[in-house]
């Protein structure tokens, strides 16, 4: 395999990525993208990185690889806990309280390997026990063909189980069951969560009138435009007074686009329909 790319390839490349993912990256990412990249020249016994991009450009399925490869999967559960302390100890009473009889529906725009989505469930089960009348739906979305079955699976071990094992040893046993040196979430978790695969940068038609939406660390792969973009596809999806929430190194400050602060992390749509 080539050991020199020239800058015209490396160029390409990256266009491919913000072709197909709207993620922005330069000349500070090559060597993470070329690593990603390595494997699969491999295994298509490919020498020059020039010669892939002929294969994406002539075999479309191959683009499906690609965004696997290309897009970064990092999460856990009960990631960022002020989030889920706010969504379980505020957010939910207020809704019960207020809107007891219309069933909440909370988007994980980018679900990654699901363990959000499942927090989600897990917390709004937990809910459920002391409100037998709240209802609830999760839609768990990502681009990434791959890591969406893998969180459609719910089969989680290592770290991320490990993690939960340690702060949440009671939702451990009462929602996972040991499976294949791991665990699995149980039925009650999935009966109210769908699966979809969704790219931020295009409209999503079909999904609408969200309560609360958890974008967490995707903007910062965006540049300034791609942002926006997102934001105003997600915005589009959600109630009237629904909740946006980001990651820990995101803010909305600097956009002007009908998102109100409501407390660090988590914003309120004041926008139009």
């Amino acid at each position: 395999m080539e050991r020199e790319v020239d800058q015209a390839t490396r160029r390409a490349l990256f266009d491919q990525v913000r072709r197909h993912t709207g993620i922005v990256m330069g000349e500070r990412k090559w060597t993470l993208l070329e690593g990603r990249l390595r494997r699969r020249l491999r295994e298509l016994e490919l020498s020059a990185y020039r010669d892939y991009l002929q294969v994406l450009e002539a075999k479309p399925d191959e683009v499906r690889d690609f965004i696997d490869l290309v897009t970064t999967n990092e999460t856990s559960f009960f990631r960022t806990p002020r989030i889920w302390e706010y969504f379980a100890g505020q957010f939910l009473p207020h809704w019960h309280a207020t809107r007891g009889d219309t069933p909440l529906r909370v988007w994980s725009a980018a679900a990654s390997s699901g363990e959000e989505a499942y927090t989600v469930a897990m917390l709004c089960e937990e809910f459920r026990s002391r409100h037998p009348a709240f209802r609830y739906r999760i839609l768990a979305t990502d681009i990434g063909d791959a890591i969406l079955r893998k969180a459609a699976a719910g089969h989680f071990q290592g770290r991320s189980i490990e993690g939960l094992r340690q702060t949440r040893p009671e939702l451990l046993a009462r929602y996972f069951s040991a499976v294949d040196g791991g665990f699995s979430a149980g039925p009650v978790l999935r009966a109210n969560l769908t699966f979809r695969k969704h790219n931020l940068h295009e409209p999503a038609r079909e999904i609408g009138a969200m309560d609360v939406t958890l974008l967490r660390n995707v903007l910062i792969y965006f540049d300034t435009d791609g942002q926006q973009i997102v934001l105003e596809n997600v915005r589009r999806t959600m109630a009237a007074d629904g909740l946006l929430i980001v990651g820990e190194s995101e803010s909305l400050s600097r956009f002007e686009m009908g998102f109100a602060f409501e407390q660090p992390l988590i914003y309120r749509n004041e926008g139009r329909p």
